[in-house]
């Protein structure tokens, strides 16, 4: 009987470190959830924030490229009212210069 008894406690023996390295494993594996739930969190607290100024900057950006869309509408029809003025500027000129023409000829052909 102490043959059994001797291997009934060899068993507990065992039985109770197999116990403990497993706790060991256990609490080791917490420890691990434990870091990997913190980083989950401080990621999605990363996200949330990175998502807000992402958010900012698009809003940002829409009404930046609203107002260059506006300067260069106002750029194109302010030239083409300028090319516009210039032609009439030209046509003017010329109508001034045959004009001038016309009068220099009137004026030396009565004088003659």
């Amino acid at each position: 009987m102490t043959q059994q008894a001797a291997a009934l406690q060899t068993y507990n023996n065992e039985l109770v470190k197999c116990i403990e390295d497993l706790s060991s494993k256990r609490d080791e594996l917490n420890s691990q959830i434990k870091q990997e739930e913190e980083e989950k969190e401080r990621l999605q607290h990363d996200i949330r924030v990175l998502s807000e100024k992402l958010s900012r900057v698009e809003e940002s950006l829409s009404q930046r490229l609203a107002a260059r869309a506006t300067f260069d509408r106002t750029i194109a029809e302010t030239e083409a009212a300028y090319t516009k003025i210039l032609e009439s500027s030209q046509s003017l000129l010329c109508v001034l210069k045959r004009e001038a023409g016309n009068l220099s000829k009137a004026t030396e052909t009565r004088r003659k």
